[in-house]
């Protein structure tokens, strides 16, 4: 990378999000927007490399994207309609919500593209690939859905928005607890993309596991009072908490049981202690705040070995009653294992796999794998990891299915069996 490309590169990480907020103010249209922001991302390449990089690179993209909105602007005849809309009041005459102000650009945009006018699943697809850059693939995996359907989805939003004539307007203080459930699922599924990245070369993508913190900290300041909103950032915090020693100095992915626990960042998993506590008081605890609660316990046992896997399948029958997810329920199933063996799991599991919604889910058939190998039917084993290989793109997480592919055959092997099957 020249260092002009690797400047946009940097900036496109940083500053998408601020600069497509400012611009929307002017154009009160997302597509408008985005196509406004992206057409100076690709004049800054240039210009860059011509000009060097300038000092404040957001400044310089917001600035290239604003004028291009107001030409395309008054191109098309409506500058005069659109006119009013471009003088920005100063702070004492805008509607600033009073309870809840919301203070980061960014922020304000999720919670304007969580627009109760919109389906539950196309706010947050929309949100996460217009404000967040996640790629329609990676929204795909998330929702266990095809790629072409998610496409559709996010195309049939930004239409809605037009057809529709939702403004682009910060929702006010009463509007927020509307949305508040939309935007936390926006940033648990941006933190969640970037905790394992679903295709590349590293495990972890840095900068969607950051972003995704740091909107979880500016909510928690936003709404602190809020139970779910504890319970996310509790959630964030104590899983992020292990970060550096999911992977070895080779890249290679290591299992919980394998980490070093004396490597993790102890502060952050206390901190996240007194959020989880907040979260569960008063009962009836969310979704949000039970996970968090289950990676605590994960968290603050002594060893993988005395982990309170019971007290963990409770909270999962918990969470499963008011989130009946099949990703919810396949996690159980893993708890299951540890509690009352890996054949009551695998019965679990094989009654996961009639659910189509997990058919291109790689953590099923990987998870199936595992319960058969410490049942010691390597031959099966086998088959599931290779079921699970076909579907991973991680190359971190290929390597590891790999590994478990080759042993289970050289087991199998060993036993006297076919090294694989066909």
């Amino acid at each position: 990378m020249s260092l002009a490309e690797a400047a946009v590169a940097d900036a496109h990480r940083r500053e998408w999000t601020f600069v497509l907020a400012a611009t929307a103010r002017v154009t009160r249209d997302f597509d408008l927007a985005e196509e406004c922001v992206q057409e100076a991302y690709l004049s800054a390449l240039d210009a860059w490399e011509r000009d060097g990089v300038p000092k404040s690179p957001g400044a310089w993209l917001t600035t290239a994207a604003r004028r291009r909105a107001l030409d395309v602007l008054r191109r098309d005849q409506t500058l005069k309609k659109k006119l009013p809309l471009l003088i920005e009041p100063e702070e004492s005459e805008m509607d600033i919500p009073t309870e809840y102000a919301v203070p980061d650009d960014r922020l304000r945009l999720i919670f304007t593209c969580c627009h109760p006018a919109l389906a539950r699943e196309a706010q947050i697809a929309l949100t996460l690939r217009l404000v967040c850059g996640v790629t329609t693939d990676e929204i795909a995996k998330a929702f266990l859905v095809s790629d072409s359907t998610m496409a559709a989805r996010v195309t049939r939003a930004k239409k809605k928005i037009t057809a529709a004539r939702i403004p682009y307007r910060v929702p006010s203080a009463s509007e927020l607890p509307d949305r508040l459930d939309a935007v936390l699922t926006v940033v648990h599924l941006l933190y969640t993309t970037g905790h394992t990245a679903p295709s590349g070369d590293q495990l972890v993508r840095n900068d969607l596991v950051e972003r995704a913190l740091e909107l979880a900290r500016v909510l928690h300041a936003l709404m602190p009072d809020e139970r779910e909103v504890r319970g996310l950032l509790a959630l964030l915090m104590v899983t992020d908490a292990r970060r550096a020693t999911r992977t070895d100095a080779d890249g290679r992915l290591l299992l919980l049981e394998e980490q070093d626990r004396s490597l993790w960042d102890h502060e952050a998993i206390a901190a996240s202690h007194e959020l989880v506590v907040g979260a569960l008081r008063g009962g009836n605890a969310g979704r949000f705040g039970l996970q968090a609660a289950i990676a605590a316990l994960h968290a603050e046992a002594p060893s993988f070995e005395e982990t309170d896997w019971s007290q963990i399948v409770t909270l999962y029958d918990a969470l499963l009653k008011i989130w009946p997810s099949p990703v919810v329920a396949l996690n159980r199933a893993v708890a299951v294992s540890m509690v009352d063996g890996p054949a009551e799991a695998l019965a679990e599991i094989e009654r996961l796999e009639a659910d189509s919604r997990l058919a291109g889910y790689r953590y099923l058939p990987a998870a199936k794998a595992d319960f058969l190998r410490r049942l010691g039917r390597h031959a099966d084993a086998a088959d599931a990891y290779l079921a699970a290989l076909d579907l991973a793109e991680n190359e971190a997480e290929r390597a590891f299915l790999t590994g478990r592919l080759t042993a289970s055959r050289t087991a199998r092997t060993r036993e006297g069996g076919p090294a694989e099957r066909s």
